[in-house]
This record gives C-alpha cells, sequence and structure tokens, in this order.
C-alpha cells in the first residue's frame, strides 16, 4: 500500500522498524493499537466493520477547522477545496480498525477498506479525511482487480499480491483511478493520496520515463480536482518542482533518513503541508529538523496500524 522504497533496504527497514520502535507513550497520541490485522500482510487493515493546477482553499479558512457541512458524495467548488497548510498535525492509519481518538486535525486512512460511516464519523469529530488508494500498482486483493488488464501489469513491486502498472496507459488507466477516486468521493472523503507515483525510478517491467510519470500523476491531481477533492504528491521528490502547482500537500516517507527533506521545501513555501513520517529513526534524530522545515512529521510503525509517535 505505502510507497516505500522497494528493493534490498526493505528488508532492513523491517527489521529496524520491528526492533527500533519505541513503545513510549505520550498520551493518546501514542497509544499503541492491539487490533489484529487480518487483511493482505504489512499493507490493507482490518476491513471496516460498518461495510461498504494549484486552486488554494479561502486563506482565512482554519486547516483545523471542523468538516465542512457536505454530505458523502457531495462536490465542492474548486474554491472551497480543502488544503491543509504546513506543521498541521495527522495520523496515518491504514492497519487494523481506525482509532479514532487520536487528538489531531486530519486522518489518512485506507479507502477501500473504510465505509462512508467511519469518515462521518471523524468528520464528526472535527477531522479533515484522506482516501489512501494506491495508484501505481494492481493490487489481487482489491474488489476491482479484475478491471485491470493483464498486459497493464508489470513486476511485482516488493510487497505480496501487487505489480507495477503501465501508467503510459492513461487510456486505460484514467477511468480506473477515476472510478478509485469518486469511490472516496462517494464515502465523504476530504483527499486522496495516491500511492506509488513514482514508479519511473523502480524496475517496473516498463520504459517508463520521467515524462510519462508527470502526465500520470497530473491525471490524478486532475481526477481528485474534477470531484472536489484535494490530492497529495506522494514522495516522487525528482517531480515536485513540476508537481507543487497540481498537488495541494505532500505525503513522505523517510526524507530524514536519505537526507532529503530540504527537496520538501517548495510546498511548505507555497504553505502546503507536507505529511512525513520516519520509520526507523527515533524522533530526536528527525523532529527538529522537520519543524524548522515546517513539516508535519512522526515516527511509524512499517505497517502503519495506529501507533504513533508525533514531533
Amino acid at each position: 500500500m505505502t510507497g516505500r522504497r522497494i528493493g534490498a533496504g526493505l528488508l532492513a527497514l523491517v527489521l529496524l522498524g520491528l526492533a527500533g520502535c519505541s513503545t513510549a507513550d505520550d498520551g493518546p497520541d501514542t497509544e499503541e493499537s492491539g487490533t489484529p490485522s487480518s487483511a493482505a500482510p504489512g499493507r490493507t487493515g482490518t476491513p471496516d466493520p460498518d461495510g461498504e493546477k494549484d486552486n488554494p482553499e479561502d486563506p482565512a479558512a482554519d486547516p483545523s477547522e471542523s468538516a465542512d457541512s457536505h454530505g458523502p458524495g457531495t462536490n465542492r467548488p474548486a474554491s472551497r477545496r480543502w488544503r491543509p497548510r504546513p506543521g498541521t498535525r495527522w495520523q496515518w492509519q491504514l492497519d487494523g480498525r481506525v482509532d479514532m481518538s487520536v487528538d489531531v486535525p486530519v486522518y489518512d486512512i485506507d479507502g477501500f477498506e473504510n465505509s462512508a460511516k467511519t469518515v462521518a464519523g471523524l468528520h464528526a469529530r472535527g477531522r479533515k479525511v484522506i482516501c489512501y488508494i494506491n495508484a501505481g500498482a494492481w493490487e489481487k486483493f482489491r474488489p476491482d482487480q479484475a478491471d485491470f488488464p493483464k498486459e497493464l501489469l508489470g513486476e511485482n513491486n516488493g510487497w505480496a499480491g501487487e505489480r507495477w502498472l503501465d501508467i503510459r496507459r492513461l487510456d486505460v488507466l484514467r477511468p480506473l483511478m477515476a472510478a478509485r477516486i469518486e469511490m472516496c468521493r462517494k464515502k465523504g472523503f476530504d483527499a486522496v493520496e495516491p500511492d506509488l507515483t513514482e514508479g519511473y525510478r523502480n524496475t517496473t517491467g516498463f520504459p517508463l520515463t520521467a515524462a510519462h510519470q508527470l502526465a500520470f500523476n497530473r491525471m490524478l491531481a486532475k481526477l481528485a480536482h474534477d470531484r472536489g477533492l484535494a490530492v497529495g504528491l506522494k514522495n516522487d521528490l525528482d517531480q515536485i518542482p513540476d508537481l507543487v502547482g497540481d498537488f495541494d500537500f505532500a505525503v513522505n516517507e523517510e526524507c530524514a533518513q536519505f537526507g532529503e527533506c530540504d527537496r520538501l521545501a517548495p510546498f511548505v513555501r507555497r504553505d502546503k503541508a507536507v505529511f512525513h513520517v520516519e520509520y526507523s529513526l527515533a524522533p530526536d534524530a528527525f523532529c527538529r529538523d522537520a519543524k524548522r522545515l515546517g513539516l508535519s512529521s512522526m515516527r511509524k510503525r512499517l505497517d502503519l496500524d495506529s501507533w504513533r509517535k508525533p514531533c
């Protein structure tokens, strides 16, 4: 699910995450979840039991304000599209039943695994809610997996049951991605986090170029904006200068671990949040710089359950 770096570093990250995760508790924001997951290993959460170009928001709006009064499936005009600001606190949980007790203004949760009722419950608590979807890879455990033509499926991306997509085929992928983003809109989400948006830098089985990635990522941004949803750029640091105007915020994994956090500055300069996590570094190793840069940073476990250690 998440766009973590693929390859030899993955096993090391898993081992570090298991060995190094702090069990310290600083109140409700750092509680560990005891909910077991029945989903695909390390990727999707327990199914919800209830089942189912730069256009900023009004600058006077508070990023932590209560959710808009829209109901599920209601488009928002572009002038009122949500855009989180630098430093906005957040929770990212893709594994297990969503813990709604974390006192932060923004939640990022799995779009397939959570229902409109869960989104409404978070809205009732004054939270904005981001819809996580996988955009760059096919997942055999998703309900729409049969809709993807076999010729679009490339190499395994390092996660069980997933294969890179041929993002050159915008004609085929546009309606498939539109359906996923429409699902987010109908459930009442405020924004979308499309994952795996830097396939061109990986071994996908396709001759992808930076130009192909730019076209695909801009397509995703437009699909979200056309539905009144904000959209975040996941990782893809090399293309930030070209894409910062198309996206409303950024989501980053391990920029401190790899010495890359300064590259996210264009988002902060445009008053757009950068939601950032580290998996193996302790908070005292990255929080000072994260605060200096205006990032919304925390430490998480690699499986992205409810545990968090914020800066």
